[in-house]
């Protein structure tokens, strides 16, 4: 596995700029050294603004035909898409992903969307408005029409988690990038290096100097980029702790902020429901990614009557569960990124015991790894609804299942959440999952899995602490974009 040609150096208008700090990235598998990784200082993250800045003001970017812009970006998907390899085994070390994970979710889905991005940026930026007669002071008629032009906002600001680091790095850059934005990227201490790529392929394709520019560093280098003035748009994925803290940075200036932050989501299964499915889908909610994933399902709430029936099921594909190193392909859970995490989700645990809560399963470290972060799938019934375990993120992997006897209670406890993310439905009733699905307070519904995939033309995002905006689809896409009327009228 190729690292990176510039170890000490962070990418900045086009080229690269060596620093002095340095910090260990490591395996959280493993806790071996993967990399020793540059971290920027506030002299770097004033350079990358300065650069992004003048690129957007001053440099071809905003201005070039929309299928020159589409053609820089296909050729740096294309350079992409050659190192895939060398990409998937960097999440896997990086991230702690598992091999499927890795390959599928974390770089083929970004993938799909980026190249969709491109393609739906031909969508015409300026449209007609309607033709309007008006009487004018002269005693004639005047004939006015106009249009609406959508622009580019200008600087973006993406600050990327580590969970789905080079998921979302792709996520946010492609789109500000096809319409005319200026990006300066800062990871995750814990995940610098799936961003700093970026920077070598962005080298290698000609990306005009100062378009793509990819920072490191602490919460000081974070509140520079939330702070300048010359930054338009911050786009944050992250704890909603966190984002109303951006938020707050922000207010001064008045920048548009896109915030995709955290979720508590409830998959919901009826008393009809496949119990065999909704059990993989409850598998799923607290497993993937070692829990580590925003808008997974880990508030299982299930009808009484097969409540039982559930968790026995589920238990029993607990077991089957193999948890290990990623780097072996057969397995199929990794580690939590580090050992404040593991400790996180260890304070949950006797938070859940000393709220009442029956352990089903997990609840503590696995024997035989005494390398890496690793922490066992633990389920919990009985669980209260109104306890922490249910109300509160963990970002571990904990499910809580919860017990109720009919819809309503369902929906009532679903939506007794500050967040508001996404949510499941298992049902034989389909259509009336669908009609439980529009009541339910949430950015996204799946009813019996869904789709099937996470589609490109949906928006996807949350709403109250779970954040607004929204990304992926048109109008993820429009969100790096501002709308100028244009009005005229003939003499």
């Amino acid at each position: 596995m190729a690292l990176l040609a510039h170890p000490r150096s962070l990418f900045i208008d086009g080229g690269w700029h060596e620093v002095s700090g340095s910090e260990a990235v490591i395996n959280p598998a493993d806790e071996s050294l993967l990399a020793m990784a540059p971290v920027g200082d506030s002299a770097a993250v004033e350079a990358a603004i300065g650069a992004a800045r003048h690129a957007f003001d001053r440099g071809p970017w905003p201005r070039l035909p929309q299928r020159e812009r589409q053609a820089y970006l296909t050729r740096f998907l294309d350079a992409i898409d050659r190192r895939k390899d060398d990409i998937v085994a960097l999440i896997v070390a990086e991230a702690g992903a598992t091999q499927m994970l890795a390959d599928y979710l974390q770089f083929g889905i970004p993938m799909q969307h980026a190249r969709h991005m491109v393609e739906l940026s031909s969508r015409p930026a300026v449209t007609p408005l309607p033709v309007e007669t008006t009487p004018n002071a002269q005693g004639t008629i005047t004939l006015g029409a106009g249009v609406m032009s959508r622009e580019p906002m200008g600087v973006v600001a993406a600050i990327t988690p580590y969970n789905f680091p080079f998921f979302l790095n792709i996520g946010k850059i492609i789109p500000a990038m096809a319409v005319g934005c200026t990006v300066v990227l800062k990871p995750s201490p814990y995940t610098p290096i799936e961003a700093l790529i970026l920077g070598e392929i962005a080298e290698e394709v000609g990306l005009p100097n100062g378009v793509l520019n990819i920072v490191t560093g602490d919460i000081e280098a974070g509140q520079l980029l939330t702070t300048d003035k010359r930054v338009d748009l911050i786009s944050f994925t992250g704890s909603d702790k966190v984002g109303s803290m951006i938020q707050a940075q922000a207010a001064p200036t008045v920048k548009r902020c896109l915030m995709e932050l955290g979720g508590k989501s409830a998959l919901i299964v009826r008393a009809d429901a496949d119990i065999q499915q909704a059990a993989m889908a409850g598998l799923g909610g607290f497993t993937v990614h070692c829990g580590q994933g925003c808008a997974l399902l880990t508030r299982h709430l299930v009808h009484n009557s097969v409540r039982a029936q559930y968790v026995e099921t589920l238990k029993a594909m607990l077991a089957h569960v193999k948890i290990g190193n990623p780097a072996d392909p057969t397995v199929n859970y990794g580690p939590l990124i580090r050992e404040v995490a593991r400790t996180r989700t260890e304070n949950y645990v006797e938070i859940a015991r000393s709220e009442g809560a029956t352990l089903v399963a997990g609840g503590k470290r696995p024997a035989g790894l005494d390398k890496g972060f690793y922490y066992e799938p633990t389920l919990f019934d009985g669980v209260s609804n109104a306890s922490r375990i249910a109300q509160e993120e963990v970002f571990g992997p904990i499910g809580a299942v919860i017990g109720f006897d009919d819809d309503d209670e369902a929906i009532d406890m679903a939506n007794d959440s500050d967040f508001g993310l996404s949510g499941g439905i298992y049902s034989a009733n389909v259509g009336l999952a669908y009609e439980m699905a529009l009541r339910m307070r949430t950015g996204g519904v799946s009813i019996n899995g869904g789709s099937g995939r996470m589609s490109s033309h949906a928006p996807f995002g949350g709403i109250k602490r779970s954040g607004y905006g929204r990304e992926y689809g048109e109008d993820g896409l429009n969100e790096f974009t501002y709308i100028k009327t244009v009005g005229f009228h003939g003499a």
